[in-house]
This record gives structure tokens, sequence and C-alpha cells, in this order.
């Protein structure tokens, strides 16, 4: 195998993991807030926001794809293509966990606010957690990406 596949083959993991972590993410939220808007449907604007909360994870993938694309030339050494895959991995699975992680929190705020609760705000806050960790993972490819 040549160094290039496996650098290709983490760039893959920066965008296909967090996407699917988002999707998934999204899904949750959505079911949630389609069942929320049985009880009470005046409060889909809440439910909108809390929903997207988990698909800003797979922009982080994205960011951290433009920043190592530049790298992604024929003539790659092992240790840089090894470092790339290892920054998609990593950014790869925390994303996409965090974005499940979030959504489960979001659905339910969701749940909540359906019930008659105000709790857009403390749910956000709460949601804003597992993106802590998503957010440091994107900062890891910077700095793995800065070494080179």
């Amino acid at each position: 195998m040549e160094p290039i596949v496996l650098a290709y083959i983490g760039a893959a993991l920066m965008v296909a993991l967090p996407g699917i972590g988002s999707a998934f993410g999204f899904a949750i939220c959505g079911n949630a807030a389609i069942g929320a808007m049985k009880k009470n449907p005046s409060k889909f604007g809440n439910y909108l926001i809390l929903s997207a909360v988990p698909s800003s994870n797979g922009l982080y993938g994205f960011v951290a794809f433009f920043l190592i694309l530049g790298g992604l030339v024929p003539d790659i050494g092992w240790v840089y293509a090894g470092a790339i895959f290892g920054s998609g991995l990593m950014i790869g699975l925390v994303a996409m966990f965090t974005c499940i992680k979030q959504a489960e929190i979001c659905a339910n705020g969701i749940a909540s606010i359906a019930s008659g609760q105000p709790v857009i705000g403390q749910t956000l806050m709460l949601a804003a957690f597992p993106e802590f960790f998503a957010l440091l993972s994107l900062l890891g490819v910077i700095l793995i990406n800065a070494a080179f």
C-alpha cells in the first residue's frame, strides 16, 4: 500500500464519521420533535433549534478535511500519511459519538419543552459540553497538521 492511500482513508474518515454522527443526531432530535409537536406544536422553533445542534459536529470534520487537503500529494511520506490517518480517526470518532450524545441531551430537552418546561437555554448549555470535546479534536487536527 502506498502512503497516499492511508492519507486518503484518514481524510475520508474526517468527513464520513462526523457526517454519519450528525445524520443520526438529527434523526434522534427530529423524531423527538415530531413526537413533541403532538403535545405542543407552538414550540416548533425551539424544537428546530435543538434538532440542529448535533449537526455542528459534522462541520468540524469538513473543516479538518480542508486543513489537511494541501498535504494530500502523491509523494507524501509515511509519517505524514499516518498523521493524517490518525487525525481522521480521532476527529471522526470523537465527532460522531459527540453528535449522538448531544442528540440525546437535545431530545430530552425537546420532550421537556413539549411538557411545558421552559428549558431551551439549559438544554443548549448542557449540549455544549459534548461539543467541547469535538472542538478539542479539531484543535488536535490543527496542531498535528501544524507539526508538518
